[in-house]
């Protein structure tokens, strides 16, 4: 894993930077659009947190001025259905605080002004981001995690059907079917497997 990128800026094309170490090695570096906007000029230092996206036909890096920054990449990428440059696009819009300003002000439809993000997608990544990153009240106090909010697991699975569409009264029995049988889900867990079994139409 390449975690950390140091050099000089060679090159700028689209959204990519080209960073030559001290070594002579060059590296292509994909950014946010607020990173490559404050970028210096030709052979000036630059440095970046980088995380590295492997597909089966291309391994692309993406950079980040921030270790924060790059561990929201790595939560962003974590759900379903965002790529990696579908995370690159939303962080071009929204800085960290920002996401953790929308899961406390509940603005789902804030992420459709990422090109690519309808409704639809926009709720499932807001829910799921809503599990995955840990917000206090104050956001400079926010921390990131994969675990759940604090909170009762039925509770919150409940509430997050619930933002989605779907009743209490419809859901409750089934969610707690689902974790008496897996009682260690968390709610990321519980709550993948009851939109699966609702998508079976089983619920």
């Amino acid at each position: 894993m390449i975690a950390y990128v140091e050099g000089r800026l060679a090159q700028v094309w689209g959204n990519t930077c080209l960073v030559v170490t001290e070594g002579g090695v060059g590296y292509a570096v994909a950014l946010p659009a607020h990173t490559l906007a404050a970028l210096p000029g030709r052979g000036e230092a630059v440095a970046f947190y980088t995380s590295l996206a492997v597909r089966e036909d291309a391994l692309e890096l993406f950079g980040f001025a921030s270790f924060e920054e790059r561990q929201t990449f790595a939560v962003l990428v974590s759900i379903s259905k965002v790529g990696a440059r579908t995370a690159l696009g939303i962080l071009s819009i929204f800085r960290p605080e920002d996401l953790r300003r929308l899961v406390l002000e509940d603005d789902v439809l804030a992420l459709t002004r990422v090109s690519g993000i309808g409704k639809k997608t926009a709720e499932h990544v807001f829910l799921e981001l809503k599990y995955k990153l840990k917000v206090d009240d104050t956001p400079q106090t926010a921390v990131l995690a994969g675990g759940a909010r604090p909170g009762s697991v039925f509770r919150d699975v409940l509430d997050g059907l619930g933002n989605l569409g779907y009743s209490e009264d419809e859901c409750a029995p089934m969610v707690k079917k689902i974790l008496m049988e897996e009682p260690d889900l968390d709610v990321t867990g519980a709550l993948r497997a009851a939109l699966k079994t609702l998508a079976k139409g089983k619920a």
